[in-house]
Parts: structure tokens; sequence; C-alpha cells
């Protein structure tokens, strides 16, 4: 390990959440308790990561002041009002996160046929409107709804309307009568453009797409997957944009909304979140990144964020260590140390029961016996 030399160690804390049970940022500080209880001099540098869902604000705003932090009131997925935060970057780059304006939490019963993004688009509306404002980076994971992102897209000035010129009732269902689409009247992006963190594939319709893929885990019937997908088709059929691209279908469809109406690119949630937390530059200078999740397996190096990581710090030549709830391998891990919280805790309940002390526990391990 290189190290400074004084024999400081320049260490990059770099998790992802643990689903259910702590954030990134929170695991972020309890392995930094950690390593700091061993080795209190040596240079540490959080870096919570996200993959572009539920989570990326508080994994970006971890180390900004109070002054990055934005809020507004806006209408919840069911119409009952939400106060829905957003963080502006140094950079001038808004990050938005959906589920906090039209999340699935937000509702006290699933509503699929009518639960709606209008709130994601007033939130939008007051984040353009500020001038410190240049891009957007939207984050779409855990959404209610399966509308298009056309209640969102309505909040900015876009029309859907039905035969008689009257404007759609909220919600996926109202859809069907969709006859006219007028963007007209539509608030512009920024002038760096809108992203779209994504972190599925799936097109806009079919068993896969918005409806048939996610629409179950949203409350709807077999019936309402139908009625949804129907739906959602005829507002392809009227909204110019790209029906089978790869994402298309995030966040029931908004993505493809935002695409075909805003001109939103579709982006990796797990890249782009490290590339706006900054994560290159912190590699670049790193002796040793310590990562974490739930659960370490071979499917953390497709695509995840663990997967992202382990692939950068190998292009600048860093070692890895995960510290994950549990580590399951049937061979050799590309990691320089993996470590099991349940092994450390002693099951699987104790783990859980208190991730906290067991990831310090983790971070104060890995400091008395540095690997690389």
């Amino acid at each position: 390990m290189r190290g400074n030399p004084d024999g400081k160690l320049r260490v990059v804390l770099a998790p992802d959440s643990f689903k259910g049970t702590l954030s990134a940022a929170a695991a972020a500080d309890a392995l930094t308790a950690g390593w700091r209880s061993r080795r209190p001099d040596d240079e540490l540098r959080t870096c919570p990561l996200a993959d572009g869902g539920e989570g990326t604000l508080d994994a970006l705003g971890h180390d900004l002041p109070a002054s990055c932090w934005r809020t507004a009131d806006v209408t919840g997925p069911d119409g009952r009002p939400v106060r829905a935060a957003w963080l502006l970057l140094p950079d001038g780059t808004a990050v938005v996160e959906m589920a906090r304006a039209a999340g699935l939490p937000l509702l006290d019963r699933p509503d699929p046929l009518h639960a709606t993004t209008r709130g994601l688009g007033e939130l939008l509306a007051a984040v353009v409107a500020d001038p410190a404002v240049r891009r957007v980076m939207l984050t779409l994971g855990g959404s209610a709804t399966t509308d298009g992102g056309t209640g969102a897209l309505a909040a900015l000035g876009a029309r859907f309307l039905d035969a008689d010129g009257a404007d759609l009732p909220p919600g996926g269902g109202a859809l069907a009568r969709l006859a006219r689409v007028d963007l007209s009247g539509l608030t512009p992006p920024p002038p760096g453009g809108v992203q779209c963190l994504v972190d599925v594939t799936a097109p806009l319709l079919g068993p896969l797409g918005a409806a048939g893929q996610f629409g179950p885990q949203k409350g709807a019937s077999p019936a309402q997957v139908a009625e949804l997908g129907a739906a959602l088709a005829r507002l392809a059929d009227l909204l110019d944009g790209d029906r089978a691209a790869p994402g298309a279908g995030a966040a029931g469809g908004t993505a493809f909304g935002f695409a075909a109406g805003w001109g939103a690119e579709f982006v990796s949630g797990a890249a782009a979140v490290a590339a706006a937390a900054g994560l290159d530059d912190a590699l670049a200078s790193a002796d040793l990144v310590v990562t974490g999740e739930g659960q370490f397996d071979a499917q953390s190096m497709r695509g995840k964020v663990v997967g992202d990581l382990v692939a950068r710090a190998g292009r600048y030549g860093v070692p890895v260590a995960v510290v994950a709830g549990r580590v399951v391998s049937d061979g050799d891990l590309p990691v320089a140390r993996a470590v099991a919280l349940t092994d450390l805790a002693g099951s699987v309940e104790a783990a859980m029961a208190d991730p906290a002390r067991w990831l310090t526990e983790a971070g104060a391990r890995l400091a008395d016996r540095p690997p690389g």
C-alpha cells in the first residue's frame, strides 16, 4: 500500500445503502468512526454512493452545507400536499429525487390508475426557476405512478387533452382517453439539460415495460396492468419518443415522458452519482477504498454501485475492501478483502438489529490490518 511518507493512509469510504437498515450516508459515518478509532491520523474521505434511486439526495448531500438544500411544497401522488427537498450542488446541478414528490411511501394505499406525478413537475418548476440551476439530475426510483410522466409535464405547462379538448384528470388510467398533446406552453429545461438516472432497462410497453413489469409492485391487478399498458400505448402514439428505448419504462414511464417532452437523456444511476460525488478525484490519490452494501455476491459486479466502484478503483490501481451484511461467493471475489457483518455479529438477526454497531466494528478491524 502506498501511503504517505509519514505512514498515514488516504482512505475513501464509499458505501451504497444497506437496504432496509442504513442509508449510504449512515453506513459511511459508521465505517469512518470505526476506522478513526484505530487510526485517527489517517486522511479519510467519505463518499456515500447510490444507484440513482431513493437515497441519492442524502448520499450527495452528505458533506454539503445546509445552504445547498432547498424545499418546495407540492402535490403528492394522491393529491395531498407534500414538502419535497432537492439539492443544489456547487456546480449548478440540481438533484431531484422523484420519490420525494411522487413516491410509493407517500400513499396510504396504492392507487395504480390515479396516482400522479404532478408534484414532481411542481418541484421541477421551482427548481428551474432558481437562476443558479444549470442542469437537472432526476432520480427515478421508488415511484408510486404509472402515468408516463404526464402529470409532471402538465405541471410544467404541457396539456394532455381528451376528444372534447378538456384536460385529462390525473393518473395513468385517464390516458386511454388521450386525443391530443400540446407542448407549446411547456417550461423549457435548464441550459445544461436534464439527465434521468435509471437503473432499469425496461422499455415503455410490453410485459417487461412500465405497467407489465412494475405495475403489480404499485398495486395494479392484472386487469389494471392491461389497462395501464393500453393507456401508455396511447400516449406513445401521440407523444413522439422512443417507446423501445432501454429505460423508457422507468418510474411508470416517466423516463419516456421526460425524454419525449423535455429532451431528457437516460444515464446509468450509479455512474452519474459517482461522477457527481467526485469519486474519480478521490480515487486518484487514495491508498484504499472501503465500500459496502447489503449483500455482496457475483451480481454486485453487474452494473450495481459496488461493481461500478470496483471497476473505477481498478483503473487507478486502488485496492478495495467490501463490508456487506452477507458475503456470498463460490470463488474468488475481485476485491482485496470482504467482511460480512453476519460473521462479526454471529447471526443475520444480530447484524440487522444493530447494523451501525457492526459496520463500526468492521471499519475498526480493517484499520487494524489494512488490505492492499
